[in-house]
């Protein structure tokens, strides 16, 4: 049963009059005749309508002219879903059936509207989730994918708007009459597929990840001269956490991630010993869960967004993005997080995208339903990922280095893998050779267990890498930002003694600050952190108080800063010289 037909009661909720009353000061009145659109596919929505009289009927369209109807909706009924608390295009078609006259309050109203009305504002953003989760069911009002559902491309962008949770299909040229006829007409030659239709008519021929955001208007352009209070560089649990704190205080944020929010985290299908969830909850819904909740507070968010460069200077930091853009911000806070490690073997590179995995959702798990597939891991997400993929795969090979799970796994994973049938763990070994077809997909996988020396080789065409982690921080290079010797951000005392110093003191910077000032770091990028996901969320309410201390002092002099740490850097390159008698 879908969410539209089991909670259809809390997706339309109706507002009493006084209700209505009490929500006036957050909009202005608006009049529309029969036939007149409020909301159109594909176009910025300006807002939440409350409609006072008339009714209006909620339509989905496709960009290949398919259309259905959702629901009418009528006196006391708001029409809205989550994209509107952030001025984001909308998935539906909504028209006046009759003379209508509604309350229009715009996003920055609305987002006000669920602080000081808290108990309505509960009601209202059920709804709006309800109502996007609907919305991604149905793949209402997104582009429409057209390729061959194992394409590793097709699995490419479809990871990726699920990841963000953007509504979309998927139509195979070889079952669909539209989608063919699309494909004769736009993809002539096999490397133009897959073809990404958008709602306003737009055909993209195998887009990248950006030029598939833009053309669907998810990354805004922002002011280019505005200065946040803070932006934080990647959108897993430490960044929204972060997000979230900081918004919630009144602070201007600005979030930037590469690809989507959840980070790692989002890959978890199920994390069961998070506080607060005794029945588990999956990355995903955990992570969509804090997204909204930073918009809630103001949190801009630009995904995606790939930053390349950070550049301290006098009054601010500037973030340089790989599209040419910038942003400014006085504060800094990267949680940019980790990266599973790849296998050293060296046509790895070669698989990926191809067979080769670093993230298990249901996207992948229908390419390998009913096969023997091998996962790589002994931690926690390869544990959660192993569990999720026995409902789909006929076996699962779980290969793991060390003498047992017992060093890296929670016990009540190793408990429940252990009874899973279709599971088999293999200790002390490693994958050491990967083969493909002649088309480039993985077809052959060998391992070896290292206390034996003893090797096997399957026709296996999925392998799920979940192998320890390594830092996102190249982009850092030049920035004067002191790492370890494994590459992640020194905080706090783990600064060296000729770093510069801080708020706190005249040598030590703030517990989660870096060696430059008014720049911290928090969650897995940092040293020395837990590699937990309730870690990242404790430490982003950390640095949300860290903040403070470091706008209270006022402006930073971040270019005196940045040019002592260059002048050192040189002074070690340069020779020892001897004065002249």
């Amino acid at each position: 049963m879908s969410t539209i037909d089991s909670r259809r009661e809390q997706m339309f909720p109706t507002l009493a009059p006084q209700e209505i009353d009490r929500i006036r000061r957050f909009g202005r009145i608006h009049r529309y005749a029969v036939g007149e659109a409020l909301f159109t596919t594909g176009e910025i929505a300006p807002g939440m309508y409350v409609l006072i009289k008339g009714a209006v009927r909620v339509v989905r369209r496709d960009p290949l002219g398919h259309s259905a109807p959702i629901v009418e909706q009528g006196p006391g009924e708001f029409v809205a879903e989550v994209g509107q608390l952030s001025g984001q295009p909308a998935f539906v078609d909504v028209h006046a059936i009759s003379e209508v006259e509604a309350l229009l309050i715009p996003p920055e109203n609305l987002r006000a509207l669920m602080i000081e009305e808290p108990e309505l504002g509960e009601r209202i953003m059920h709804a709006l989730i309800l109502r996007r989760v609907a919305l991604i069911e149905a793949g209402s009002g997104g582009p429409v994918l057209i390729g061959p559902e194992s394409s590793p491309d097709v699995v490419r962008l479809q990871g990726f708007l699920a990841r963000n949770a953007y509504p979309h299909q998927l139509l195979d040229p070889a079952k669909d009459d539209d989608a063919a006829g699309l494909v004769q007409q736009y993809a002539p030659a096999p490397a133009d597929l897959p073809l990404a239709v958008c709602p306003k008519g737009t055909v993209l021929k195998n887009p990248s990840e950006a030029e598939l955001a833009r053309a669907l208007g998810m990354v805004p352009i922002d002011e280019t001269d505005r200065t946040y209070d803070v932006a934080i560089v990647g959108a897993g649990p430490a960044g929204l956490s972060t997000a979230v704190y900081a918004a919630s205080e009144g602070l201007s944020v600005i979030v930037l991630d590469s690809r989507a929010f959840g980070g790692q985290a989002g890959a978890s299908a199920r994390i069961e010993n998070y506080l607060g969830f005794p029945a588990g909850i999956s990355g995903q819904a955990l992570t969509g869960r804090a997204y909204v909740q930073a918009q809630k507070f103001g949190a801009r968010m630009l995904i995606p967004a790939s930053v390349s460069r950070l550049d301290p200077n006098e009054t601010s930091t500037t973030l340089h993005l790989e599209d040419g853009r910038r942003v400014k911000a006085t504060t800094v806070v990267v949680a940019t997080g980790a990266r599973y490690r790849r296998l050293n073997v060296p046509n790895l590179a070669d698989f990926e995208g191809r067979g080769v995995w670093y993230w298990a959702s249901p996207i992948e798990a229908r390419l390998c339903r009913n096969e023997e597939i091998v996962l790589v891991g002994g931690g926690n997400s390869a544990g959660q990922a192993a569990v999720f993929l026995r409902n789909f795969a006929a076996k699962i090979w779980m290969l793991v280095r060390g003498p047992s799970l017992e060093e890296s796994m929670s016990r009540y994973l190793i408990d429940r893998i252990a009874s899973i049938d279709n599971i088999q763990v293999l200790t002390q070994t490693e994958v050491v050779a990967l083969y493909g077809s002649r088309e480039g997909q993985l077809e052959r996988v060998r391992w070896r267990n290292n206390t034996t020396g003893v090797e096997t080789e399957k026709p296996i065409r999925h392998v799920f890498l979940f192998i320890g982690a390594e830092p996102a921080t190249a982009w850092l290079n030049g920035s004067g930002i002191a790492l370890d010797e494994k590459k992640f951000i020194l905080t706090g005392s783990d600064v060296v003694s000729d770093s510069h110093g801080s708020h706190n003191g005249p040598t030590r910077p703030l517990p989660l600050e870096t060696s430059v000032r008014g720049v911290f770091a928090a969650g897995d990028v940092r040293s020395g952190s837990v590699k937990r996901v309730g870690a990242a969320i404790g430490e982003g309410a950390v640095v949300g108080a860290e903040l403070h201390v470091v706008l209270a002092n006022g402006r930073t002099s971040f270019a005196r800063e940045a040019r002592s740490s260059r002048e050192r850097s040189v002074a070690k390159q340069l020779p020892e010289t001897t004065n002249s008698p």
